[in-house]
């Protein structure tokens, strides 16, 4: 045992050389609050990474706490496999209520393994069963999990290598704007299937992030949604949305694809659903899609009563239009603040999941770095990390947020990640060394 702070051997010394987000950011965590991560000597970060969006709320958010540990200290069921329990039927109840109902959806929940790959497993394995299908179509830059299924609908060669094996029964095709702005590779998908020739085969579904996070904040369209839900309707697939890391209100509404027209077949969620950082996974399932037989699909950890506990809390956030109102305020203003400090980078995003591609695309690593000495946690994403990717929590304060940005601002100028504009202003702030 070390009584030295921020002592990072035993890491080294005794956990497996897989572990990555270490790296980046290299120094010994002990406590959080809200926006702000602290280390065992007392320095405080910003967090701009929200746990890769788990962390929608920000790290203990009070009344979540206090559920939870009320929860605890009254003796709640904490396992349960699928057994009935009064914390899982509050969960099911609130959702209902506060998610389905208000927005005319109908769906039931089905719970598997406690983390997203195992929701998109899920949902591979029903689609399969529904329609009698093998193939599944993904896209182009998708990220949708490490396990073998998930991962062949993944994108990025790296992650896909590792599986060590052949990856199996899925198509992947170019996301929206793939092609270039000119083409509609919706169009070009429809061509590949009415033609018998193409040696597409008629999918099971096609699974889908409306913006595609890991793989570099690419967002697809309204209009782009629209038609592939209509091409799956016409060629009898399902469509899968996974709203696995930018649901749960990061794009403002509680799901990404709402005000789109679009009714996915089925939707995969995890990441900021328990909404305190604990596992839990869902599939939110049609009626009529819901085709399982009693265990033909199951988990030991098959919904997380803990979870479930503080999931039911935070949803209490959804019952006005409050935060959708405030993550819509805030990035607008990231976007403005973000457009001004890096002229001749390319922005990306929508609502609190924004990004920038700098001209030199080692630069957004290098950014971070900077950003991280500077007393700010902000990650990379793209399939080489050329994007620097801003994931703050939704409820993060407006002053706090101007911190974070000022800092960005200061390490893209440190590390000339793009030419200065006359008369731009240096940001140059300190460090927070509060505690949190």
């Amino acid at each position: 045992m070390t009584d030295t702070p921020n002592d990072t051997s035993a890491f080294a010394r005794l956990e497996s050389e897989v572990r990555s987000y270490c790296r980046s950011f290299p120094t010994v965590f002990a406590t959080a609050s809200g926006p702000h991560l602290t280390d065992e000597g007392g320095r405080t970060w910003i967090d701009f990474f929200a746990g890769a969006g788990s962390l929608n709320y920000g790290h203990n958010p009070p009344d979540l706490q206090q559920a939870l540990v009320s929860y605890l200290t009254s003796g709640g069921v904490t396992h349960s496999l699928d057994m009935h329990t009064v914390a899982r039927r509050r969960f099911l109840e609130r959702f209902d209520e506060v998610v389905l109902k208000p927005r005319d959806l109908r769906y039931k929940m089905l719970f598997g393994g406690p983390t997203g790959t195992n929701a998109v497993e899920a949902a591979l394995k029903l689609a399969r069963k529904v329609t009698g299908r093998q193939r599944v179509v993904s896209f182009t830059n998708g990220f949708h999990g490490m396990t073998l299924g998930s991962l062949a609908l993944t994108g990025n060669r790296t992650k896909r290598d590792g599986a060590g094996v052949s990856l199996e029964g899925v198509s992947v095709m170019p996301f929206d704007g793939y092609l270039g702005d000119e083409v509609d590779t919706v169009d070009v998908i429809e061509r590949m299937l009415d033609d018998g020739s193409s040696g597409l085969d008629l999918p099971a579904a096609f699974v889908v992030e409306t913006i595609q996070a890991e793989g570099g904040i690419h967002v697809a369209s309204a209009e782009w949604l629209q038609r592939l839900a209509a091409l799956a309707k016409r060629f009898d697939a399902l469509l899968v949305v996974d709203d696995i890391q930018v649901g749960c209100g990061r794009t403002g509404p509680f799901f990404s694809f709402e005000g789109t027209g679009v009714v996915p077949d089925m939707i995969t969620m995890s990441k900021s659903l328990s909404g305190y950082g604990l596992p839990l996974s869902m599939v939110l399932v049609k009626p009529e899609h819901d085709q399982f037989a009693p265990g033909e699909h199951n988990g030991t950890f098959r919904g997380h009563n803990p979870a479930f506990v503080t999931a039911a809390a935070a949803l209490e956030r959804w019952t006005t239009p409050a935060l959708s109102n405030k993550v819509a305020a805030d990035a607008d203003h990231v976007a403005e603040r973000l457009v001004a400090m890096a002229p001749g980078a390319e922005h990306r995003g929508r609502g609190l999941i924004q990004g920038l591609v700098f001209p030199d695309p080692a630069a957004a690593g290098r950014v971070s770095h900077a950003a991280f000495e500077r007393g700010l946690i902000i990650e990379t994403a793209g399939p080489d990390g050329e994007v620097l990717k801003l994931l703050p929590p939704l409820t993060i304060d407006r002053q706090t947020l101007d911190a974070g940005l000022d800092i960005i601002e200061a390490s893209i100028a440190a590390v000339g990640a793009v030419e200065r504009r006359a008369g731009a202003r240096a940001a140059a702030p300190t460090p927070v060394e509060t505690s949190a």
